[in-house]
């Protein structure tokens, strides 16, 4: 079994380019887990409230039971579910999966497998870190599963047609000027940016080109918001806050809260400005909840 190539192809609900990182979510915190102690088990009742705020921190906007990858994983053949009666998942239901006292583990196979080659588990989680999730969020999803000693692991290309394009960040911040699009901070060491990033507005595991109608220059921190859903673009081109989004501090509503409404810096004329398809993806996919109301306003 190529449990690389296995791992990668997840069966997932898709359908125009829709993101249901559910199941990766779940094999990711599992892996986590089995790094930690390869003998564990997964209660359903102890790692509900977990699963949750995975789903809900890195998950579409649409809210799901964890219980959807739970009982749904299993039929990948890289999962499995007791209960107190027995072999075999209880459904999705969650009285059932707390009151039967549901526990899931990697299925054995894998399980052997990562214990043979622990190298196998870090290229598993890298794997499906590039293939569901921005590289501005793998570090922090990591923590949060419990991943440690990713960075040695090997980059895997299992789909070797398609590569990222290295001058996309080059055209990106020169089509911005070398300034972030939301708030305009234009940072440099000498001739050198420091702390701008050319960012995807479709992602690229999202099939997102590395062109420039696809692409943002932001600062490290919009960057992340942007990633994060708090912030967005609207059709008229002007940034996008979550309601969802509380920051109290003077600097949360300088930085955050402030920018609802404000146009877009550049790009500068004659380079394509976000494309509408890409900008719609964002907002459908990443973007979390109702903006806020401009702040000029």
């Amino acid at each position: 079994m190529d449990w690389l190539e296995h791992t990668a192809t997840l069966r997932q609900w898709s359908r125009n380019g829709t993101r249901a990182p559910h199941k990766p979510l779940l094999l990711l915190y599992a892996l986590g887990r089995f790094q930690e102690d390869s003998d564990s088990e997964l209660r359903y009742s102890a790692v509900e409230d977990d699963l949750r705020r995975l789903l809900t921190e890195y998950g579409p906007p649409n809210r799901t039971s964890p219980a959807y990858p739970f009982h749904h994983l299993v039929s990948d053949g890289v999962w499995e579910v007791r209960t107190e009666r027995g072999p075999g998942s209880p459904g999705t239901g969650l009285r059932d999966l707390r009151e039967s006292g549901a526990t899931g583990r990697l299925a054995p196979d894998l399980a052997n497998a990562l214990r043979r080659e622990p190298e196998l588990l870090r290229r598993i989680a890298r794997s499906l870190l590039d293939q569901h999730f921005p590289p501005s969020l793998h570090g922090e999803l990591s923590d949060a599963v419990g991943l440690v000693d990713l960075e040695d692991a090997r980059s895997e290309r299992l789909s070797p047609a398609r590569r990222r394009d290295r001058r996309m960040r080059d055209a990106v911040l020169t089509a911005y000027e070398y300034r972030c699009a939301f708030c305009g901070y234009d940072g440099r060491i000498g001739a050198v940016p420091v702390g701008l990033e050319a960012a995807h507005v479709r992602w690229w595991a999202f099939d997102g080109p590395d062109d420039v109608a696809n692409g943002l220059c932001l600062c490290s921190l919009h960057h992340k918001l942007f990633d994060k859903g708090v912030l967005g673009i609207d059709e008229g081109h002007r940034v996008l806050v979550s309601q969802r989004f509380v920051g109290h501090s003077a600097s949360a509503r300088a930085q955050v809260t402030a920018l609802a409404g404000r146009p877009l810096v550049g790009p500068q004329p004659g380079t394509p400005p976000v494309a509408a398809d890409h900008r719609a993806w964002h907002t459908a996919q990443v973007f979390h909840g109702d903006p806020r109301p401009s702040a000029s306003a």
